[in-house]
């Protein structure tokens, strides 16, 4: 499959992926994440080992639509709640308002 990343032409082959994938250790994950046989691998790691080039190069976006289209499954960053403030956590230790 033919694909454009960091303005560079690639063609990429699913069988090829996985053979420059196998025997790296997957990074711990931060961002989007791809499945590659029964690991997780961060896009980035991934886009960098395929393109042979540096990750600030190219965006995730671009590797995870190459990935998805090689039939990849790819994840996306899960939604984190938002952090209390400090005003919201002793407001919550104090109670209701009007029970005094």
């Amino acid at each position: 499959m033919r694909c454009v990343i960091a303005r560079f032409p690639f063609d990429f082959v699913k069988a090829d992926v996985l053979q420059s994938m196998k025997g790296i250790k997957p990074e711990p994950i931060t961002g989007e994440s791809v499945i590659i046989g029964r690991r997780h691998y961060p896009v980035k790691q991934v886009g960098e080992v395929i393109t042979r080039q540096d990750r600030r190069d190219f965006t995730a976006g671009e590797v995870t639509r190459a990935l998805t289209r090689l039939g990849f499954t790819c994840r996306s960053v899960p939604p984190t709640a938002p952090a209390e403030t400090p005003l919201q956590v002793a407001s919550a230790l104090l109670g209701p308002a009007g029970h005094i």
